[in-house]
């Protein structure tokens, strides 16, 4: 709809431009004609008047002067009539003459030169033509007459010419936008949305190649060079498929979103995939009276966004945008990508009672940190468990709503959220194949058991065929958890739980990233064809020679406050790197709800800004502190630019900033500092592994990252590359969707 309105506002202004100038031309002329008229009439009755009044005033008869003046101004047009004497006093004046006229100067002017001249004059009593003629007496000079004439017919009619040109632009600018809205809707909005429309059912494969050419003349040329494009797009695409499926059993070539597709279809013989989490894709918010998505900062989202992807199906989650709901349909649905739909995300609503209760209390105050070895205290409140009960419950009874027509369906529940769901569902619907992935660490037995709501828990996991988690040693915590809490029987060399009859499986699944080293992936983390410069720096004020980056949520598990310690150190320790080393942080605000969450980013801002007031020279800071969420798109330079990452997370499940870090190093340079604490650390063999909770160790891979020789940085880079693009997200889905479909 904008187009066609700045169409017709582009006509309007065209046609308002062309009927201003042609109309102030005219008035131009008109007015000039009217002058002139005027001018010209009202001296032809000066010289009448001349005749008559010259004789009585050199009679010195002032009476008949001024029944001479009264008598010539009952004309509608003449306003009046004066006769004054050299000195310019009033010999004669006509009764209705405007009070602004008696002082005008016109007439001694006129005396001093002996010569007739006329003037408009405009006051508040209205427009006059004012004409004055010299009076003589044996051809001297003794006295002036002066006529007033109305001018404000001129103004009138010129008025009249103004309001008829604007009427009749109206009636043209109102013509001429209905002509020219059907034009554009029929003959050019119309075609080119179904021509859009061919192209993107063509290039997502669920149309045909002749549909492109089935639209209006006017675009015949371009449809037909498209429909050509298309058929080359579809053999592309065929052969692709092709591909895929002969090297679907070789493990030795990389997984792509094609081949997953090929994979689905061979093993999953199509049966429908149903993703849950709690954190939607992506968020629509208002912005103003725009509405605006965005992918919001999320590990499990960057991961599982390219499979969904690249497989299609429906992504249950909570829809949390504040326009999420005005961009839905009636059953908060909505086809995603924005840009290029490939699966449905269905939005589940919840109060702001449920996601105090739910996500904010028991999830993030009481799950989160009892599964992460940040020392933080757990907080365990029965409001917050019943309200976590009851959201599940919701997200229950959504599930199995949207699954009642569907045989044998898949449901992948992401997280520790849903730690209920998978019994739920189980319950229901006993031919469903449910998969369940915890994104973050399992807890020690010992430490897990100071949950008191532990047993339940536990068996609302228990409820799925298959169980996944990062790394090994979560397998084994969580086993032993098991073995502690519940009576069940544990097959340590299956690495299986078996309770009420029901066996789920336990199995380490690394998750990744969309990387495959330069091949097409959909919506992944992909590197660009042009060399990283560090301009992305200077656009934030950063121009040193070496620039460190974190990014990470705000999150004290991130070990951020101790990363910025470590600078100190490293500042401390090697002073010849100030004014030449900078670190930005960039860190989205997260779980803003929480007051641990808000005081955590002000501890956060308050360190940078006491160690920039410690090192500050000029303009130099150490520490660039953003405090916002930047997109993947605004990321990835700034990955591929800066020297090296800092990786410090105190405990964390994988942490895909650090593989993100890599897949953008495509030139093989940077360095990546990483913490032994997180699931990442097993992966990228090539990483400067240490501490964080040591700053001096640290600090000390910091001067070797910026140290090391450049062949030495190549050769690590180089390994950890290979590692995360034989390892990436969509071998991941991969396995984890062959082995639960494999336990039905």
């Amino acid at each position: 709809m904008k187009h066609i309105f700045w169409i017709i506002a582009g006509v309007v202004i065209v046609l308002s431009v062309v009927n201003f100038g042609f109309t102030f031309v005219q008035v131009r002329e008109e007015k000039a004609t009217l002058s002139n008229d005027l001018g010209y009439r009202t001296r032809l009755l000066a010289d009448s008047l001349k005749e008559s009044i010259e004789p009585a005033y050199s009679a010195g008869s002032a009476e008949t002067l001024q029944r001479t003046v009264g008598r010539f101004t009952d004309n509608e047009r003449l306003r009046g009539l004066v006769v004054v004497d050299p000195r310019g006093e009033i010999i004669a004046v006509s009764e209705n003459l405007p009070a602004s006229i008696r002082g005008n100067t016109l007439a001694a002017n006129v005396m001093d030169a002996d010569s007739s001249r006329g003037e408009f004059v405009r006051s508040s009593d209205g427009s006059f033509y004012v004409f004055a003629v010299p009076l003589h007496e044996e051809q001297r000079v003794v006295g002036a007459l002066l006529l007033v004439q109305n001018a404000d017919f001129i103004n009138t009619y010129i008025t009249r010419i103004w309001l008829d040109n604007l009427t009749r632009l109206a009636v043209q600018i109102l013509f001429f936008s209905i002509v020219i809205a059907a034009i554009v809707r029929w003959v050019i909005v119309k075609p080119l949305s179904r021509l859009a429309e061919s192209v993107r059912r063509t290039r997502a494969g669920s149309g045909t190649v002749g549909v492109v050419t089935e639209h209006s003349f006017f675009f015949q040329p371009l449809a037909s060079e498209i429909a050509k494009l298309s058929k080359s797009l579809s053999q592309a695409r065929s052969a692709a498929s092709e591909e895929a499926r002969m090297r679907l059993e070789k493990l030795d070539t990389p997984w792509t979103a094609e081949r997953l597709k090929e994979f689905v279809k061979a093993h999953l013989r199509n049966r429908p995939i149903v993703l849950v989490s709690n954190r939607e894709p992506y968020v629509h918010e208002k912005v103003g009276n725009e509405t605006k998505w965005s992918v919001p900062a999320s590990g499990m989202v960057t991961a599982l966004e390219p499979v969904m992807e690249a497989c299609g199906g429906l992504w249950v989650a909570h829809g949390s945008g504040n326009a999420d709901r005005e961009v839905a349909d009636a059953q908060g649905k909505v086809q995603v990508p924005p840009e290029e739909p490939r699966y449905t995300l269905k939005r589940v609503w919840l109060t702001q009672k449920d996601v105090q209760g739910f996500y904010v209390g028991f999830s993030n105050e009481a799950l989160w940190p009892l599964s992460h070895m940040a020392h933080t205290r757990p907080v365990f409140r029965k409001n917050d468990w019943m309200a976590y009960r009851r959201v599940n419950g919701k997200f229950a009874e959504t599930i199995l709503a949207e699954i009642k027509d569907l045989q044998n369906p898949i449901i992948l529940v992401q997280d520790y959220h849903f730690a209920l769901l998978p019994r739920m569902l189980k319950n229901a619907r006993p031919d469903a194949s449910v998969g369940f992935f915890w994104h973050i660490p399992w807890a020690s037995a010992e430490l897990f058991s100071i949950c008191p709501w532990r047993k339940e828990l536990l068996e609302g996991i228990l409820g799925a065929d298959l169980i996944g988690f990062h790394t090994q040693q979560h397998c084994n915590n969580f086993l032993e958890t098991v073995g502690k809490e519940v009576e069940a029987l544990i097959d340590l060399e299956q690495f299986s739980i078996t309770r009420d009859e029901h066996t789920s499986y336990v199995r380490a699944f690394p998750i990744s990233i969309a990387f495959t080293n330069g091949a097409p992936a959909l919506g992944g983390t992909e590197e660009k064809a042009t060399p990283p410069d560090k301009n992305a720096f200077k656009n934030l004020g950063i121009e040193t020679e070496y620039i460190g980056l974190g990014v990470d949520r705000l999150d004290y598990t991130k070990g951020i406050l101790e990363r910025f310690k470590a600078i100190e150190f490293f500042l401390d320790a090697n002073p010849q790197y100030r004014s030449k080393f900078t670190f930005l942080q960039i860190s989205s605000p997260s779980r803003e709800g929480s007051k641990k969450y808000r005081d955590y980013a002000d501890e956060c801002a308050a360190e940078a800004g006491r160690i920039n007031k410690k090192f500050e020279d000029g303009n130099w800071r150490p520490i660039h502190f953003e405090k916002k969420h930047f997109s993947h798109e605004e990321l990835h330079p700034l990955y591929a630019a800066a020297d090296l990452c800092l990786v410090t997370s105190l405990h964390d499940g994988m942490n895909l900033v650090a593989k993100e870090f890599v897949a953008a190093r495509s030139k093989e340079d940077g360095t990546l500092i990483l913490s032994q604490f997180t699931g990442a650390a097993r992966d990228l063999k090539g990483a400067l592994i240490v501490n964080p909770y040591s700053a001096e160790e640290v600090a000390e891979a910091i001067s070797k990252a910026l140290a090391m020789s450049p062949a030495e940085v190549h050769r690590r880079m180089k390994v950890m590359r290979n590692a995360v693009r034989d390892s990436n997200v969509y071998r991941w889905s991969a396995e984890f969707l062959k082995t639960v479909a494999n336990l039905a």
